[in-house]
């Protein structure tokens, strides 16, 4: 199409007006794609459906009490504080959640040290951010996948608008054109309807997890608190740095260490005159080798 042509379209779409009287309905709209839209808008309506779905599971489950019970972090330093394990334990098995699952991990590894209790806190906490997370990450990929699959419609719907023209050899009217462009247009519209509230939903629930993911390490802190304090004075599980402990000499059972006095060697004498340790050493010298004579 040359720039007059395009020109004469642009200018008969501006004069062109709907009668009084002859709007489309919503199901008219709709299904004016023919059946390249009608696909189009069924995989959107699929879409929305799981993006729904995926919205109302995470709003169910981020709940704060499946998450960070109030009142268990508490109850667990408590008991540490005064040495009861049983009791820190059945508290967690109590009341289970995201929180009560790190603590439990953490007092597994307790016999190891307190560092390898941290990194046990550590790990467990990213894998119950991985978890958390992936949901919303689907959720994601549906608000960003949905415009690209309305665009797809569009683009089928505008080289059908096109090809309508080109067959009629340029007699299609401007009327013609704008029906098969609004026509293409549906798809479009429908992949941002569910992109929008999709995209919006995913950073609410976004930022939900990680709230709850600080309060969960905050509260794990509270409650490993008398086992830290603990691990400064030496006194959980033997050795709760989990470095290797420098021996000492008590330690060396059955064990003699060799000493000048032991011996009875005298010690190397030290030389007074500073000038002597500069001296070499006196070089001792060969004894004569002294031959036997065989008799005769």
């Amino acid at each position: 199409m040359t720039w007059a042509a395009t020109d004469c379209l642009l200018t008969g779409l501006a004069q062109t007006t709907v009668p009084p009287g002859e709007t489309d309905s919503l199901w008219e709209i709709v299904t004016s794609g023919g059946w390249p839209g009608i696909v189009i808008l069924l995989i959107l309506v699929l879409l929305s459906i799981a993006a729904l779905y995926l919205v109302i599971d995470q709003f169910i489950s981020l709940r704060r009490a499946d998450i960070v019970p109030d009142g268990l972090s508490g109850e667990v330093a408590a008991a540490l504080r005064e040495s009861r394990w049983s009791e820190a334990e059945n508290a967690l098995r109590n009341r289970p959640s995201v929180l009560a699952g790190v603590i439990s991990l953490a007092l597994a590894n307790r016999e190891f040290g307190w560092s390898e209790m941290e990194k046990t806190v550590e790990d467990a906490l990213i894998d119950r951010s991985a978890q958390m997370h992936r949901r919303i990450d689907y959720l994601s990929m549906i608000a960003n996948l949905s415009p690209m699959v309305g665009l797809l419609g569009t683009v089928t719907g505008m080289i059908f608008a096109f090809r309508q023209v080109a067959a009629t050899q340029g007699s299609a009217g401007a009327g013609d054109l704008a029906e098969g462009i609004y026509q293409a247009l549906v798809t479009t519209v429908g992949g941002l309807i569910v992109a929008i509230p999709a995209l919006a939903a995913s950073g609410v629930l976004r930022a939900r997890v990680d709230e709850l993911l600080s309060e969960v390490t905050r509260q794990t802190e509270r409650a490993l608190s008398p086992l830290r304090r603990r691990a400064g004075q030496g006194n959980v599980a033997g050795n709760p740095s989990g470095r290797i402990m420098p021996v000492a000499p008590a330690q060396l059972k059955g064990t003699k260490v060799a000493t000048p006095e032991s011996t009875g060697t005298p010690p190397p004498a030290v030389p007074t005159d500073p000038r002597a340790a500069n001296q070499p050493l006196p070089q001792s010298r060969p004894q004569p080798r002294t031959r036997t004579r065989k008799p005769s």
